[in-house]
């Protein structure tokens, strides 16, 4: 199948390309970057989500995967939300094929637990799959969020590696672990590639924070 996947460059994005490319499907990335990624089967857009005009001519998409995002203050409903409303609109009107939306929300969207601007973006991201989902349920297109606690990626890396705010971390982790990339991916290829019957819903995966002990740990928060 033709896979479309934002924010391929690093993190979940560059994971879910790269074991999507393993499964044998074809696969474009739009990133603000370069690409990060050299497959036969790969093929890269240097594309900003939030200028509509920016955004490739990509034909026959089946998946679509909305996984770009940021964490930096008010462009961050720019980005998260905006962006992929702008993603989401130019390609479910331009590729009939279209079987299956995913969202990379946040555990933030269900708890409130981090920024305002961030929460704001991904609650909003939510509420939007919904819309979308209501709106191509008759076409057959599963369209579903993902919304992930903490997971082992570069970007957190400030965490990662400082002992103290660790040890904080997982003093109010439940399960005492964040989720590898490995684990994730395979839940994208699930929600997108086998679940054929499942849309409009928010899987919350997050090493059960939020409903056993919801207290979010972060500098300066």
């Amino acid at each position: 199948m033709r896979v479309l996947i934002t924010g391929t460059s690093r993190g979940i994005g560059r994971a879910a390309a790269l074991k999507f490319l393993a499964l044998g499907h074809e696969v474009h990335g739009i990133d603000v970057n370069p690409a990060t990624i050299a497959h036969a089967q790969y093929t890269h857009h240097v594309a900003d989500v939030r200028l509509e005009e920016a955004l490739p001519d990509i034909e026959d998409v089946e998946i679509l995967f909305n996984n770009a995002g940021v964490q930096q203050g008010e462009d961050d409903i720019a980005t998260n939300l905006s962006g992929a409303i702008r993603v989401t609109e130019k390609y479910i009107a331009r590729n009939p094929a279209l079987k299956s939306i995913l969202f990379n929300a946040s555990a933030s969207s269900v708890s409130g637990q981090e920024f305002p601007h961030y929460v704001a973006s991904k609650a909003g991201l939510v509420g939007y799959m919904r819309n979308v989902a209501i709106r191509t349920a008759p076409r057959g297109v599963t369209c579903n969020a993902i919304s992930l606690g903490g997971v082992l990626t570069e970007s957190n890396d400030a965490v990662m590696r400082d002992p103290d705010m660790w040890k904080a971390i997982m003093d109010v982790t439940p399960m005492k672990k964040w989720t590898m990339l490995d684990e994730v991916c395979e839940w994208v290829v699930f929600l997108t590639v086998v679940n054929r019957s499942m849309s409009g819903q928010n899987l919350l995966i997050d090493n059960g924070e939020k409903d056993l002990n919801p207290t979010f740990v972060w500098p300066g928060f």
